[in-house]
C-alpha cells in the first residue's frame, strides 16, 4: 500500500490533492516548476496563486458554488479553511486577500512532513505504476501539454480564451463620486464601491470599448471565450445593452446623493481587508494595456486610476473528459494518471478545489486497492464529477469547462414549487453527502500523524 504520489502542479487543485493524500496517510512528491518558470498569468513564488479575481463567488448554500463551499468545509478543504482565514468583506460573496491565502496554503503544505515539495518542470507524464494527478492548471507548459497530447491520441483538447479584470488602488478613486454599497442592501455596507453613469456616459463607454485596440491572437489560434467569464468588449460587441443588463446592472443600488437609481455602474471589489486595493468586477478585457489606461480613466471617478494590475487574455487548455476519463477521472488510456482542476474541464476556484479533493480519494483508493465511490449526483461535488466524466451529458453534449451551476444536479423528483426548487435541492445534496461521508470512512479522514522530516527539492 506504501507508495509515493505524484502530483504536477501547486495550484489549487494540486494543493488540495496533496493536502488530502497526506492526511490518509501517503507520501506526496509535489512538482511545481515555479520560481524557476512561470506562465504568462502567474506572479507569485507561492502555491495556490489566485491569478484573476480574489472572489470565490456567493457563499449562500442556495447558489450552486455556495452549496460546493458548504460540502468542502465538511470534507475537511485545506483551500476553504485558507479562504476562510484569509476573507475580506464582499457581501455574500467569499472574497479573500489573495496574499494571505496563498501563504497560508504555502505554509501548510511545506510544513507536511509527507509531502516533498520539488521545483522543477513536468516535461512528461511519469511511468507507472504508482499514481500520478496531473493539475497543471489552464496554461500547462508547452512540453508537457505536448505529452499529455501524445498520451491522448492526438489530444481531444479544445481550448478558449479566459481573461483576468484590472485592479487600481483605492487613493486614486474618486470618492465624490464613487459610493460604497452592496446589491440590495447584502452584506456590509462598504463591501463594493459603486461608480454611477448615466445614459450618455454609458453609450460613449460602450462605444469606446467596441473601438479600443485589442490583442490579436496568434494566426493558428481561434478564440473561443468562456460564456461565463467573456472579456468586457466582447460583451459590448453583443449589443448596446448588454453591459447595462451584465457586470453593469444597477439593480438593487441607488446612488445616495440622488436617492435614483443610476443607468448603469462600475461595481468594484476589495482586494484586502484595509481596502487599499479594489477589483473591477466583470472588466476582464482582451484591450492592450495603453487602451485600458486610456479607456477605463473616461468612466466616473477613475479619471486618475492608478492601475495595480491591467486585464490580461491568456489561452486556457482543458481535456475532453467525456471522451479521455473513466468513472473516477483517470485516463482510459494511462490509467495511473488523473487529471484535476481546469486541465480536467471545470472552471473557477472552488471548482479546481472539489475536483483536487474527489481526484485525491480516488487516488487513495487506487493504491488502498478498494473501489471508488464518487460522491452521489445529488451533491455539488459528485455533480462536478458527472459533468467532467460526461455521466451528466446527454449523447451529444457539446462539451466545455463549466462553473458548478443547478444545471449539472439531476432533476428532483415530483413536481416542486419554482421558489422551493432551491431549498428541496440544498436538502436533497446535504443528506446524500452524509450518507456517502459515513459509507465511505477515507472520505474525511483525520490528519495523520507526521511521517518525517518536510523537503523541498530545487531542480534546474
Amino acid at each position: 500500500m506504501r507508495q509515493q504520489i505524484t502530483i504536477i502542479g501547486g495550484g489549487l487543485a494540486g494543493s488540495e490533492a496533496a493536502f488530502q493524500l497526506s492526511r490518509r496517510g501517503h507520501d506526496v512528491r509535489l512538482v511545481e516548476m515555479k520560481p524557476g518558470k512561470r506562465t504568462p498569468a502567474q506572479h507569485s513564488d507561492r502555491l495556490a496563486e489566485l491569478v484573476c479575481s480574489n472572489s470565490f463567488r456567493s457563499d449562500n448554500p442556495e447558489n450552486a458554488v455556495g452549496l460546493l463551499h458548504e460540502e468542502l468545509r465538511r470534507m475537511g478543504s485545506l483551500v476553504l479553511a485558507a479562504a476562510d482565514e484569509a476573507r475580506v468583506p464582499a457581501g455574500d460573496a467569499l472574497a479573500v486577500d489573495r496574499e494571505r491565502f496563498s501563504e497560508r496554503i504555502t505554509g501548510t503544505i511545506e510544513a507536511d512532513a509527507r509531502i516533498n515539495r520539488v521545483h522543477e518542470e513536468a516535461v512528461a507524464l511519469p511511468d507507472g505504476p504508482s499514481p500520478c494527478i496531473v493539475a497543471t492548471g489552464p496554461l500547462t507548459s508547452d512540453a508537457l501539454a505536448q505529452a499529455i497530447a501524445r498520451a491522448t491520441d492526438g489530444g481531444n483538447g479544445l481550448y478558449f480564451y479566459d481573461s483576468i479584470a484590472p485592479i487600481v488602488t483605492a487613493e486614486s478613486i474618486d470618492m465624490s463620486i464613487a459610493f460604497a454599497q452592496s446589491r440590495h442592501g447584502k452584506g456590509g455596507g462598504d463591501d463594493y464601491l459603486n461608480l454611477p453613469l448615466n445614459e450618455a456616459e454609458y453609450r460613449a463607454f460602450v462605444q469606446a470599448l467596441r473601438e479600443g485596440e485589442k490583442v490579436k491572437p496568434h494566426e493558428f489560434e481561434e478564440p473561443k471565450y468562456f460564456e461565463g467569464c467573456l472579456p468586457i468588449e466582447v460583451m459590448a460587441e453583443r449589443g448596446e445593452e448588454t453591459l447595462a443588463y451584465g457586470p453593469m446592472k444597477p439593480v438593487g443600488l441607488s446612488d445616495p446623493r440622488t436617492g435614483a437609481r443610476p443607468y448603469a455602474v462600475v461595481q468594484l471589489r476589495r482586494e484586502d481587508v484595509a481596502g487599499t486595493s479594489w477589483n473591477l468586477v466583470g472588466f476582464q478585457t482582451r484591450l492592450t494595456w495603453p487602451e485600458q489606461r486610456r479607456i477605463f480613466r473616461t468612466l466616473p471617478g477613475l479619471a486618475n486610476a492608478e492601475f495595480l494590475r491591467l486585464g490580461q487574455i491568456h489561452r486556457n487548455t482543458f481535456l475532453n473528459g467525456p471522451a479521455l476519463f473513466g468513472p473516477d477521472i483517470s485516463l482510459a488510456a494511462l490509467p495511473h494518471v488523473f487529471f484535476a482542476g481546469q486541465i480536467a474541464g471545470v472552471e473557477g476556484y472552488v471548482e479546481s478545489c472539489a475536483l483536487g479533493f474527489v481526484v485525491a480519494l480516488a487516488v487513495d483508493a487506487r493504491v488502498r486497492g478498494v473501489p471508488f465511490v464518487a460522491p452521489p449526483p445529488e451533491t455539488a461535488l459528485g455533480a462536478l464529477v458527472g459533468h467532467v466524466t460526461g455521466t451528466a451529458h446527454p449523447e451529444g453534449y457539446d462539451y466545455q469547462p463549466t462553473n458548478i451551476t443547478w444545471g449539472l444536479f439531476p432533476p428532483l423528483p415530483g413536481r416542486v414549487r419554482k421558489h422551493e426548487k432551491k431549498a428541496r435541492q440544498v436538502v436533497r445534496a446535504r443528506e446524500a453527502l452524509t450518507a456517502w461521508a459515513a459509507a465511505n470512512e477515507h472520505a474525511a479522514a483525520p490528519p495523520p500523524a507526521p511521517a518525517a522530516t518536510p523537503s523541498v527539492e530545487t531542480r534546474a
